[in-house]
């Protein structure tokens, strides 16, 4: 006789499945917008575009992100609630520095053995990302694969759609000489350097280690601090512009640090001088995990720079004239900025690049 072996047998439970979808049910009606047209379980996620009927040329601006591997330390940890919030932040972020309105957000989570209890944890986490950056968690797809993964492994996809007006959009076109950089803070290592992270500080430690509490971290422990969630700035950013900042292009501090990635916003023939200063480090304040995975790993500044986001998430471009009001409105929305730089001229013909003083 054919044995008879389950769904379930096989690896794959759709009772906890159905119980996991239940569980995160609250959590995405939470994000929703007016646009949202019915409720997750579909098959595909509906959104009206009645809301760009007043835009001259509506502009639907896409990205897609993962959170790397600081994932591992959070499987490691048994710490899930934030990483859904790394998870949007890397999408949204992304969007916004065009001058989108991240609109909706979908996400695709795979794991090896699919708990209900984690899965409202990570998606909870999504979910109040998506309220922080004004989109809504429209659907997604829980993926269990096990004899692929191993049964307490996951991994994160995001996808997110904005929307801009093609006459308010920004970016390098708009850059000038003698353009005011300004810097938002990071929380901390953010998504990005994480396999140095790993395998400078927490590779060989156990999870009582890592809880321990650290002077050197304030009183925090490592595990705590690698796992702060990642700056949500899209929100803000958002509110900021239709209230008129005056916002010439930005650039999401991600991987590759402020050296890879401030020079995307930046035309040809125009380089960012950015005031790193001397031995005794820039003029704005760097978060104690990031100096101390610098000196966990013994890096040079250039090596730093080019590694983690040294304390600025987001970085605002915008004429000198207008530097005073633009921090001023990114304050009334909760952002504080400082002067980092300023834009100088490069050589003509090449691509814009960092230079740092």
């Amino acid at each position: 006789m054919t044995e008879h072996i389950t769904y379930a047998d096989a690896g794959v439970d759709v009772d906890e499945g159905a119980r996991a979808v239940d569980a995160i049910k609250a959590s995405v009606a939470a994000t929703n917008r007016p646009e949202v047209i019915g409720s997750i379980g579909g098959f595909g996620s509906c959104f009206s575009a009645a809301a760009f009927k007043d835009m001259e040329e509506p502009i639907l601006v896409s990205g897609t992100d993962g959170v790397g591997t600081k994932l591992a330390i959070a499987q490691l940890l048994g710490i899930h609630g934030t990483v859904g919030e790394d998870l949007v932040a890397m999408c949204a972020d992304d969007v916004v520095v065009v001058g989108a309105e991240p609109l909706f957000f979908l996400d695709y989570v795979a794991v090896g053995k699919l708990k209900a209890e984690a899965m409202a944890e990570i998606v909870g986490g999504i979910a109040r990302g998506c309220k922080k950056a004004g989109c809504a968690l429209v659907g997604g797809e829980m993926a269990e694969h096990p004899g692929v993964m191993a049964a307490d492994d996951y991994d994160l996809a995001g996808f997110v759609v904005g929307v801009v007006d093609k006459k308010d959009m920004i970016g390098p076109e708009l850059v000038r000489e003698n353009d005011v950089i300004l810097g938002i803070p990071s929380s901390g290592i953010h998504s990005n350097g994480y396999s140095l992270v790993r395998k400078v500080a927490i590779e060989g430690k156990t999870k009582e280690e890592l809880l321990e509490p650290l002077d050197e971290l304030g009183g925090k422990s490592l595990g705590e601090a690698v796992l702060e969630p990642t700056t949500i700035y899209a929100g803000p950013l958002v509110r900021a512009l239709k209230a008129g900042a005056k916002i010439h292009a930005m650039a999401h501090i991600t991987g590759g640090g402020i050296t890879e990635n401030l020079n995307r916003a930046l035309p040809e023939g125009l380089d960012a001088e950015v005031w790193r200063g001397g031995a005794e480090g820039p003029a704005w304040e760097v978060p104690a995990v990031i100096t101390y995975m610098v000196k966990a790993a013994n890096l040079t500044q250039d090596e730093a720079y080019k590694t983690f986001n040294m304390g600025v998430g987001m970085s605002v471009i915008c004429a000198e004239e207008d530097a005073d009001d633009v921090a001023g409105k990114l304050a009334d929305e909760g952002l504080s900025a400082f002067r980092m730089g300023k834009v100088v001229k490069g050589n003509a013909g090449e691509a814009g690049k960092v230079i740092y003083r």
